[in-house]
């Protein structure tokens, strides 16, 4: 899979995280990763003043590090999210 950098791919990654039990949030702040999970509360915050690619990869950083159940997801955010699982991230 080709990543785009793009405001779409960008809303595919949101929608993706947005049927899981995890919150995404893009908050200000002195982010040295460019996201954190908050303990317990399931609770991803982005740095909101990151790039494009820079909030690509972190969504993508965070999607491969964090534990998803697939079944949550729609048919067609499950292909995605095995297209990412296959995909090598060069941050």
């Amino acid at each position: 899979m080709t990543i785009k950098y793009s405001n779409h791919f960008l809303n595919k990654l949101e929608d993706l995280l947005a049927e899981t039990e995890y919150i995404l949030r893009y908050e200000k702040g002195n982010f040295k990763s460019g996201w954190c999970v908050l303990n317990d509360n399931r609770v991803i915050v982005v740095n909101k003043y990151f790039a494009l690619d820079g909030k690509i990869n972190c969504l993508l950083d965070i999607i491969k590090t964090v534990s998803i159940n697939k079944d949550q997801l729609s048919e067609k955010n499950q292909k995605l999210y095995d297209e990412l699982a296959q995909t090598s991230i060069e941050l």
